[in-house]
């Protein structure tokens, strides 16, 4: 049976081979040399944030279809960082997440605080390219990478001046984490069938040492639910539907983090 993952993967590599057409590897290195960009640690982000929230641009899923598929992407991420989110994630996947490197460059241009590049990478060249657009870190999601792959995408964006957030969703995961990843994500969302659990990232944060950073994604809607994850050592939590469904993403961020701080 074909999974979510199996086809946006199949989805991915097409992409990336059209791209590699439109600018090879090596042009895209020379791009990146002329990217003088100083990453913002996203890492550090989380530590001082008095409460962590890393605020999504996402217009779809592939599971719900579209969320807000009008939104614009500077006034969505200007009203974030106003609103006091952490961090942003931009997601730069077309076809299942409604997302672009153009809205993704929009995004650099317009926020100061860390800014994530949410997609699948499979290949070194999106790497470079993530550092080419200006990201500040890049996440690597061990459901669609092996173990070997984590550890060399980790070394190039250290090399290339960008942190990573390596994403988990199963025990059998935690073998992929890295030494030096910066940052893990707990997704209470498998990505193979799309199902949600909340109760995953209490589970497997119990098997994360204390010495890694860890978030907790998708599937947070509730203060009192992001309250309750931060007690159990979670330093952030990536959130972009919960937001994203409103009229005024910035405004229901706002709202979200006054009722935190209330809790």
């Amino acid at each position: 049976m074909t999974t979510y993952l199996d086809k946006i993967c199949q989805s991915k590599q097409i992409e990336i081979a059209r791209q590699k057409e439109a600018i090879s590897l090596s042009d895209m290195k020379v791009l990146v040399d002329y990217q003088f960009r100083k990453k913002n640690s996203f890492k550090q982000a989380l530590l001082e944030s008095p409460m962590g929230i890393i605020a999504e641009f996402k217009r779809k899923s592939p599971s719900k279809g579209w969320i807000h598929p009008d939104a614009d992407v500077t006034q969505t991420v200007s009203s974030y960082e106003t609103a006091g989110a952490a961090a942003i994630s931009c997601l730069t996947d077309g076809p299942f997440f409604g997302g672009s490197i153009a809205d993704f460059r929009k995004a650099r241009d317009t926020v100061r605080i860390p800014l994530l590049r949410k997609d699948f990478i499979l290949d070194e060249y999106q790497l470079y390219q993530s550092k080419a657009i200006g990201a500040d870190v890049v996440l690597l999601i061990a459901a669609c990478l092996t173990k070997e792959a984590i550890a060399r995408f980790t070394a190039l964006a250290h090399d290339l001046d960008m942190e990573v957030l390596i994403e988990i969703h199963e025990e059998l995961e935690l073998s992929s984490i890295p030494l030096d990843a910066d940052v893990v994500g707990i997704n209470n969302r498998n990505l193979k069938t799309f199902i949600t659990d909340i109760q995953n990232s209490m589970e497997l944060a119990k098997r994360i040492p204390d010495n890694y950073i860890k978030i907790s994604e998708s599937g947070l809607s509730s203060p009192e639910t992001v309250n309750q994850l931060r007690q159990a050592g979670f330093c952030g939590f990536l959130m972009g539907e919960n937001f994203m469904k409103t009229e005024e993403p910035g405004g229901a961020l706002r709202e979200f983090i006054e009722k935190m701080a209330h809790r």
